[in-house]
């Protein structure tokens, strides 16, 4: 099956180097798309200030090194700030957006609603009056975030590995307070806007898809295929760090991770392109991959 049309990407955050598991993650979003006809991708997530353009640049040649290619130049989402600014203007001409002057402290200690999913924004501004904007304004002295004005609680997608799943939709940010646009925002932007119709990424951001796909919806963009690929974790179970000892490209060598990657998929290949002629995604895995390095 081919989507010519279509594109599939990898959206690294350039805050440390890439280690075995965001480099299984990229490579498994490659094989997704080149084995659909999908063109490929690469996009850095840069607009967080705690992104560094030397780390971005060794990711790129660390993806290259493993045989990972893409089609046309990187985007950068530091570059395409009015983007994300158009959207914005467009949701609040809409009426869509509120003024949110919470901290993280008062949204964790609000009171909920019986059955309120933990972490949902509480809708404490939501209806705020003009004059209750501008107390809160005063009292926190500090511009607000921008949150969505959702119609929704949840949301469902359709995803390759774990079927239909639902999840919480709540009224969340689009913009934060220091202007910077929000994640939830800025990659279903940038995916509309790079004709991107596939997204395979780590499952431990399934649960931000239905945010995702529900804002998609309501800008009229078409909801992208997803595919959220068990992550790999360390021997006790948890998120790889630098603690484990060998996990980055440098340390392992471009061989042995090739030859790790593709046995943690149960493929004899060596090579992406070979990895390509064993991949099928009903085949996949579906619990994690415990790295031991060494």
């Amino acid at each position: 099956m081919t989507s010519p049309a279509g594109a599939g990407r990898f959206a690294p955050s350039p805050s440390a180097d890439l280690h075995i598991g965001n480099l299984r993650t990229a490579v498994l979003a490659w094989l997704f798309a080149r084995s659909t006809g999908r063109r490929f991708l690469m996009r850095v997530e840069d607009l967080d200030d705690r992104t560094d353009t030397d780390v971005a640049d060794r990711q790129l040649a660390d993806l290259a090194a493993l045989g990972v290619t893409w089609d046309g130049e990187v985007e950068r989402q530091s570059a395409q700030r009015q983007r994300y600014d158009d959207v914005v203007d467009q949701l609040a001409a809409d009426h869509q957006l509120f003024e949110c002057y919470c901290s993280r402290k008062d949204i964790a200690s609000a009171p909920r609603a019986p059955h309120a999913p933990e972490g949902a924004y509480p809708g404490t501004c939501r209806d705020l009056t003009a004059a209750q904007r501008a107390a809160r304004r005063d009292a926190t002295r500090r511009p607000p975030a921008l949150r969505l004005r959702t119609a929704v609680t949840s949301y469902t997608v359709h995803d390759i590995v774990h079927g239909d799943y639902t999840g919480v939709v709540d009224d969340f940010v689009v913009r934060r307070g220091d202007g910077v646009p929000a994640y939830n925002l800025a990659v279903v932007v940038d995916d509309a806007a790079s004709g991107i119709d596939q997204v395979v990424r780590g499952d431990d951001l399934l649960a931000s898809s239905p945010r995702q796909a529900y804002l998609a919806h309501l800008l009229g963009y078409p909801q992208p295929v997803y595919a959220h690929v068990p992550l790999v974790l360390n021997a006790d179970g948890a998120r790889l760090a630098k603690r484990d000892g060998a996990v980055t490209l440098a340390e392992i060598g471009v061989t042995e991770t090739l030859a790790m990657i593709a046995d943690s998929l149960g493929y004899t290949a060596r090579t992406l392109p070979e990895m390509l002629g064993e991949f099928d995604p009903l085949t996949l895995p579906r619990s994690p991959w415990i790295y031991r390095p060494g």
